[in-house]
């Protein structure tokens, strides 16, 4: 892997019926790195990881490792990229199907066409259930489940891609705090063993736990830094209308109302 951005922005914009949401972005993420997304409600956040994750007509380019994702051939970039949307968008034709055929979606990428799954893909699909506490739910359809449950398995399926690169659109919705935390040990993984990761979060304390913020406003980044960073928490505070604050505790960065 060459030392480029793991994904990258160059001007982009992007149109929803007549209105422009996003408007000329320019944005590095470096590898091996957790970032999180946040800002107001309509600040554009989603559209922007739709933008950059190919699922979203957009002006301007988006690279992926340094390459033009437009001139990846879609099975490279399937395997090298996996998306996780938010709960519930476009799944309620999969409610018959079963957990383990779910998981066993994120392989795809990597199986030859009619192929039956390899060793390899059991054992990714295996780990990716394992990780999130789903495999007792195998042999269970996703339309038996919960909320929670259905979003973990969702998250499975996304994880058992073994992709460099893993966006998520509100990984969190529907998860109880212990499961929640689950999830950002589980990012905290994949950045140790070098992935990238990009989340959308509304759950601010959760953000803050990142290695990097963009903050969001009316369609623009209007801050990138670390979460440490005090620039980085003005910001934060500034789209939100200084309704929060950041403040530090125990050793973590928390926003609360003011």
């Amino acid at each position: 892997m060459n030392n480029a951005p793991a994904l990258e922005a160059r001007r982009l914009s992007a149109t929803l019926g007549a209105a422009e949401v996003l408007h000329g972005i320019d944005l590095a993420l470096e590898s091996g790195r957790w970032t999180s997304i946040v800002g107001p409600n309509g600040a554009g956040k989603s559209t922007l990881l739709k933008a950059l994750a190919g699922l979203l007509a957009h002006r301007g380019e988006v690279r992926l490792f340094g390459e033009p994702q437009a001139k990846i051939p879609a099975r490279l970039r399937a395997q090298r990229l996996s998306w996780l949307g938010q709960s519930g968008t476009g799944e309620g034709s999969a409610d018959d199907l079963m957990v383990y055929d779910i998981a066993m979606l994120g392989r795809l990428p990597h199986q030859r066409w009619l192929a039956a799954p390899s060793a390899a893909d059991r054992d990714a699909v295996e780990r990716a259930l394992r990780t999130t506490q789903a495999w007792d739910w195998r042999d269970r359809p996703l339309g038996q489940l919960s909320g929670g449950e259905r979003q973990r398995v969702l998250l499975a399926r996304a994880l058992a891609v073994e992709a460099d690169l893993l966006l998520m659109d509100e990984p969190l919705a529907n998860l109880d705090p212990p499961h929640q935390a689950d999830w950002m040990q589980t990012v905290r993984a994949l950045v140790a063993q070098g992935k990238t990761v990009v989340s959308v979060l509304h759950e601010l304390p959760m953000a803050l736990a990142a290695d990097e913020l963009v903050v969001m406003n009316r369609g623009r980044v209007v801050h990138h830094g670390t979460c440490g960073d005090p620039d980085t928490h003005a910001a934060l505070e500034q789209v939100f209308d200084h309704r929060i604050r950041v403040h530090r505790v125990a050793d973590q960065w928390i926003a609360l109302p003011q």
